[in-house]
Formats: C-alpha cells, structure tokens, sequence
C-alpha cells in the first residue's frame, strides 16, 4: 500500500516519519510547504492519505477530491499529539479501517472505527466482497443487507464458491434478504438481496487479426447473455500465443480488469483432440482449434462450447485454475 503522510507542525512530522519508519507501507512524507502543489497526484496516486492534523483540515482538503467510496482512496487522521488514529474515509473499500488500525499500532495509540458494522463485529457486505474477490453489482444493494445485518435481521447467503461471512444470524429459510455470491446474470428473488460475482469463469478467445476492443467485448456480451453469465465473473482470457501481441484482446482485457493469459501452441497440441477440429486454423497456425482448448487448459470444465461471431471464437470454462 503506497502512503501520503501529510503534515503541518513540528510534533506531525515526528510521527510522519515514525509511521514511515515502523510501518511496512511505502511512505512518501509531505509538509504544510509543498502538499498543495501535489495535491492532484496524492489523491491520484496513493492508496491511502494520512492527515496529521485536525479532522476539519482534513475534510477541508480533500472534500474537492471526494468522488466515491469505489474508488476514492483511504483516509485516516492522525492527531498531532499521536493519541488517535481515525478512520474518516473509505473505511471498507478503500482499507482506511485497517489502515487506521496499522497506524496505531505502529504509534501505539488509539485507532478510532466509526462504521457500524465494525464496531458491532459484523463483516459488512462490502468487506466480505473485498475479503473474497467478490465483484459487487450494487452497492447500494450492499448496504441495503450491510444495514439488514446491522439490526439483527435473519440473512440466507446462497453461494457457489467457498466463502463464509461473519454474521450470526445467517440462516436457511424465512431470511428476512439473501446475499447471493452467483455467475448466473439472472436470479429471480423477492425480498432484499445483493449479487456479488465470483471471479471464476475463464473465457478461451481466438480471433482474426485486427479485432478492435469494442468487437470483442460485443461478442462477450452476446455469448454471456446468450448463456445466462454475468461478464463481471470473468477472471482470465486465454488464447493462443501467436494472439499475445492482439490489440483487442489485450485493450479487452484491461477494460474487464481481469487478467490475459497465453496458452502455447505446443499445450493446446495435448488436448486439442477433444475439441472440433478447423482445417483453416490448423493450416494457418499449426493447431486446429483455439477457444476451447484455451479455455479447457486454464480455467477446467467447459460450459458453454465454441461460439464464433464475427471472426471471433468464444468458449467458457468454470472453476478450475
């Protein structure tokens, strides 16, 4: 975790580089002197801001930077007298919680935890989603059962992955609302309830040359709807190493942010006999089939078979690597 320290008096400098020497973060240190011409990167750049300050400069400062609780970075005020390390932003998602509770121990002081769930030791939804690689499709679902959580209310949690939460009262049935930890794009559900995606479905992908981002993320979208699966499962794409310099694949998977996988010719030569056999592709790069082998060597069983669009070949594994 890459680290802002900023500080306005003598004392917030002392326990600046007191974090910065005892904490396994990367800490970068600035001063009342140079922080606003940096303000730009340091909330760009950094997982985490510490403010050895007052709260109020703290808010003030980095209210024009606040976007959302996705993606703004943690927060955590330190004062200058190094008796309290409070948790003010991105508690969850961001790891100021944790973050705040580093820093005291690293000062040996008070950390300060003001979300509801923590301080009732229960794991809030989203937690449990970051704990778990999970993709959530709605946080204000989330909260929805986070709060649910909150006031002792019965949860069912349905998931096809391993995975357990820390709450109490999760029962069966008569749930007052369900998690559901679910690659199936369509669940028919009446009461409270929040989707969070497993990252476990791989996608095998051949193309021709020249397939732009957009056409591949079409086909994608296509086949997973087709095939009742959330894209937002998708954990690797995998394809043949003559396609590891491919644009579109490449530009595809930084657009999912999930990571690109190169299955060698002579690999997929093993299994290719349990696929379809295209004399084309054999004869242009000395293997007959693409996709599914792709998909079969890096993510296990295949559920939904080679589909081609427009030039681009997709099948999808689950589970597995």
């Amino acid at each position: 975790m890459k680290i802002a320290c900023l500080y306005f008096t003598r004392s917030g400098e002392a326990i600046a580089e007191r974090i910065k020497n005892s904490s396994d973060y990367e800490v970068h240190i600035y001063s009342k002197e140079n922080y606003k011409i940096n303000l730009n990167s340091i909330f760009k750049d950094y997982d985490g801001i510490v403010f050895i300050s007052s709260t109020g400069i703290a808010i003030r400062i980095s209210a024009p930077f606040i976007k959302n609780k996705t993606v703004d970075p943690a927060i955590v005020v330190v004062d200058d007298l190094g008796r309290y390390s409070i948790s003010l932003l991105s508690g969850h998602i961001g790891g100021a919680n944790e973050l705040a509770d580093s820093i005291a121990e690293c000062l040996k002081c008070q950390a300060i935890i003001t979300t509801a769930s923590d301080g009732r030791g229960i794991e809030a939804v989203d937690m449990f989603a970051k704990r778990n690689n999970l993709f959530i499709e709605s946080f204000c679902d989330a909260k929805k059962i986070t709060s649910m959580m909150i006031s002792g209310e019965d949860i069912k949690i349905q998931s096809e992955i391993e995975a357990k939460i820390g709450y109490g009262s999760i029962v069966e049935h008569h749930e007052a609302g369900a998690i559901f930890v679910c690659s199936k794009l369509h669940i028919n559900y009446d009461k409270p309830s929040c989707i969070l995606r497993p990252k476990n479905i791989t996608v095998g992908l051949g193309c021709r040359r020249g397939k732009t981002m957009d056409e591949i993320i079409h086909a994608l979208m296509t086949v997973f709807i087709d095939n009742d699966l959330s894209i937002n499962s998708i954990k690797q794409i995998a394809t043949v190493d003559v396609k590891q310099d491919e644009k579109g694949i490449i530009d595809a998977c930084q657009y999912l942010k999930c990571e690109m996988l190169v299955i060698s010719r002579e690999a997929i030569k093993v299994v290719q006999g349990r696929f379809n056999k295209s004399t084309f592709v054999e004869q242009t790069i000395g293997v007959s089939s693409v996709c599914e082998p792709c998909a079969y060597i890096s993510g296990g069983e295949i559920i939904v078979g080679r589909t081609a669009i427009n030039g681009i070949t997709i099948a999808i594994s689950k589970g597995g690597k």
